[in-house]
């Protein structure tokens, strides 16, 4: 398997370049550190896969790949990141990009998901993944939810009957009762504690309360 790395920042290339060493069939045959050393680099090595840094200094490796494609670059793409956006990852999965691996991964993640890129299926580290979810957590009950709606979820989440959240919230228990359903329809809950679960495992309590 031939491997070229794409990333300005020296320790990030040699330390990949040493984890890939200990295996036979990983081979890096070149690296680079901005768009215009990548893309002669990809059309002069044509390598199996190409490890592209999220961000370059001030270029975006998205932007490279896409310009690679454009100039028939025939590669699979692996985006190296510590964490990433809604936006990037989905413009990443538009563009077809064949994995994510993390830049806290360990050694053997980092191998499993080359190996995984390399028989021609996806390979999306779950620390990606993790962080893509909490970063878009708030705009996703935006989305769904009216003000007062998320009010409640957080009251929920705080595990708060509806006559605590009605004297919270300066509303009616009857009000309460109608959010609450509104809230179950809405993102597909089945009741409070499930509710609950849900309000703090997307970290919604936690970002109202200390912001």
């Amino acid at each position: 398997m031939k491997v070229v790395i794409i990333d300005n920042h020296a320790l990030i290339r040699k330390g990949l370049q040493f984890i890939f060493s200990t295996v036979g069939t990983i081979q890096v045959t070149g690296e680079a550190t901005n768009s215009q050393e990548a893309l002669h680099l990809l059309n002069k090595v044509q390598p199996d896969i190409a490890i592209i840094d999220l961000q370059l200094g001030d270029e975006h490796g998205l932007n490279i790949i896409k310009e690679a494609h454009r100039l028939g670059v025939a590669c699979k793409f692996a985006i190296l990141a510590s964490s990433m956006t809604e936006e990037d990852f989905q413009r990443a999965k538009d563009m077809n990009v064949d994995g994510f691996l993390s830049k806290e991964a360990l050694a053997e993640e980092l191998i499993y998901g080359l190996n995984v890129i390399a028989k021609g299926r996806k390979y999306y580290d779950p620390t990606i993944l993790d962080g893509v979810m909490n970063s878009n957590s708030l705009h996703e009950y935006e989305e769904q939810l009216t003000p007062k709606e998320i009010e409640v979820l957080i009251e929920l989440g705080k595990g708060l009957s509806n006559k605590e959240i009605s004297n919270a919230l300066y509303i009616t228990e009857y009000t309460v009762k109608k959010h609450v359903s509104q809230i179950f329809s809405k993102l597909g809950l089945s009741d409070r504690t499930q509710a609950a679960l849900y309000a703090n495992a997307k970290g919604l309590v936690t970002y109202v309360v200390t912001h």
